[in-house]
């Protein structure tokens, strides 16, 4: 496989299969090129007649002759619908490829339907002024999230290069996300591991559960840290990134994240009833739950790099509270 010219934006490019990729599905053997394209972009602009087999428009699931030539171009990025916002950021890192923001409570990091403003992504819209593109869109690549009251560490691409080596350290579970939380009540052990598969509540549509016929796999490592009366601090390592994992799995053992409003212990056998921690969880406003530590391979320098981010004032405070009660 050869290039005659390398791909950028906007200019054609020509492919030549070798032995070694012949067979292959033409979307298949072009996510394995340096273009940088995933297999559905990739069948996306084949299906546009945006990509030829020997110069001829066809299918994404055609198969691959040697000496078959593959060519084609990509339409320039279009600019995202988006109202870049000079919102507040705390950025810990940033270079022509990535950008690491150790992001506060509160802040959305996608928008969606009736949240078009406010988010991480619109903040980055104008903040970063090099993005070159990400699936055919000038925009930032958010390639994991944090809930809105999770605070902490997030890394999003700037290119799409970036982009799809992010995304597939994150599917081979090579990034090394490390989390703190505080939860409700004490451990008879030390760490322990809780494997139970996530999806989607029957009947409430906002909440995930273990409880599902159509779950999928997730694991999580949790360690204590510090324990008290009626609290532990725990140190969380999920080995998987399913939608609120950490929150789901640690309610489900009985141990839920303190403030959760979700999946805590509101009106519930169990709830707080000591009203000085009462005050300080209403004074936290949200689960206490912090991405503390991020460790991946750099996409353009090969390097791992690590970032941390220290225990946010408000989980800081609550912590400090439950110290002096216990002295």
């Amino acid at each position: 496989m050869g290039l005659e010219n390398l791909f950028e934006p906007g200019r054609h490019f020509s492919l030549q299969v070798t032995a070694k990729s012949q067979g292959r599905r033409l979307d298949q053997f072009l996510s394995e090129t340096n273009l940088n394209l995933s297999r559905s972009q990739a069948k996306n602009l084949i299906q546009k007649h945006l990509i030829f087999l020997n110069q001829k428009p066809t299918k994404p699931s055609t198969h691959l002759r040697m000496g078959d030539l593959v060519s084609g171009s990509l339409p320039e990025p279009k600019p995202l619908s988006l109202e870049p916002e000079p919102l507040p950021l705390t950025i810990l890192y940033e270079d022509s490829s990535i950008i690491v923001i150790d992001k506060a409570p509160g802040m959305v990091i996608h928008p969606a339907h009736g949240n078009s403003s406010g988010t991480l992504v619109n903040a980055l819209l104008y903040h970063c002024k090099d993005l070159t593109g990400i699936n055919g869109v000038l925009r930032p690549g958010i390639v994991h999230r944090l809930d809105k009251d999770t605070s902490g560490l997030i890394v999003a691409a700037k290119d799409n290069e970036a982009f799809q080596h992010l995304t597939k350290q994150f599917k081979n579970r090579t990034v090394d996300k490390v989390y703190r939380a505080i939860v409700h009540g004490t451990f008879n052990r030390v760490e322990g591991l809780i494997d139970s598969s996530i999806g989607r509540h029957p009947s409430q549509r906002k909440r995930m559960s273990i409880r599902t016929k159509k779950g999928r796999s997730a694991i999580t490592r949790w360690r204590k840290i510090e324990e008290f009366d009626n609290c532990t601090f725990l140190e969380i390592l999920p080995q998987t990134g399913r939608t609120h994992q950490i929150r789901v799995h640690l309610s489900s053992i009985g141990h839920p994240v303190l403030g959760d409003p979700l999946y805590g212990r509101k009106n519930k056998p169990g709830a707080i009833h000591d009203s000085g921690l009462k005050e300080c969880v209403k004074k936290l406003n949200r689960q206490a739950l912090h991405a503390q530590r991020l460790e991946f391979t750099h996409p353009r320098t090969g390097e791992k790099v690590h970032f941390v981010s220290p225990i946010p004032r408000d989980m800081s405070e609550v912590l400090e509270w439950l110290r002096s009660r216990a002295r």
